[in-house]
């Protein structure tokens, strides 16, 4: 983080209530419904995470998550009751740092004390279309994002094998969980468990049938990672032997 930096969790949700149809007799809307891909999620976050931004408009330490309009809207007068207990996260034109990026509903659990959360809602699903370009104009009433682009240099600084496993979409040992977002994105299921005093968090990835994913966290850094197959019953057979 740069000196004076101050700790921004950045969300990104989407707005339950107005669900959006799909429709077949009109090939344009269905794309324009459609939900992101894979690869579509990937692009976001990383092209978000680490990213510096300047305090434009009161921004509060919060509890819960503040509510943004992808029209640009938001509720000022809300964010200024937010931060009556606990003041502003950063004065403005101090700077700020996205230390995540979620394209999930966040819980109040999601927060943290030195920062706050922006939850960008749309009516319906995110557009298939939108870049993180786009994300920072949308925000823009509130966050003015540097040209230079710092998760490019974050990935500069990482071990070469930690930038060729993200290149590759893969998990490895050492990663912490940032870096494995952006190398797979969010997991589909998280599983803890303690054992023999040892605190670790699963995360699954793929669904059945086809390759299940398995990443084990330890003390916030990969210590496992083990691929198996799930048949359509969702058995996980034996884990699949490394490529060659």
């Amino acid at each position: 983080m740069k000196p004076g930096g101050v700790a921004l969790l950045l969300a990104i949700v989407l707005l339950a209530c107005a669900p959006a149809q799909t429709t077949t007799d009109q090939k344009g809307k269905e794309d324009a419904v459609r939900r992101l891909t894979d690869e579509e999620k990937l692009t976001l976050i990383r092209g978000l995470s680490a990213e510096y931004a300047k305090v434009k408009a009161f921004l509060p330490h919060s509890k819960k998550a503040l509510r943004f309009n992808a029209d640009g809207t938001y509720d000022k007068a809300g964010w200024r009751e937010a931060g009556t207990e606990f003041g502003p996260v950063a004065r403005v034109d101090e700077q700020v740092q996205v230390t995540r990026v979620d394209l999930e509903p966040v819980t109040n659990k999601d927060t943290r004390s030195l920062g706050t959360t922006l939850a960008l809602h749309w009516t319906g699903r995110i557009p298939p279309s939108i870049t993180p370009t786009e994300v920072k104009r949308i925000l823009k009433p509130v966050l003015d994002f540097d040209t230079r682009s710092a998760s490019e240099d974050y990935f500069a600084t990482l071990p070469k094998e930690i930038q060729e496993a993200i290149k590759a979409k893969r998990a490895a040992v050492g990663m912490t969980r940032d870096q494995v977002r952006m190398a797979m994105g969010m997991p589909r299921d998280k599983v803890r468990e303690t054992k023999d005093g040892l605190e670790t968090e699963d995360w699954i990835y793929g669904l059945p049938p086809g390759r299940i994913t398995f990443v084990t966290f330890a003390n916030s850094k990969v210590i496992a990672v083990k691929d198996a197959y799930a048949g359509l019953g969702g058995a996980t057979a034996p884990p699949l032997k490394p490529a060659q």
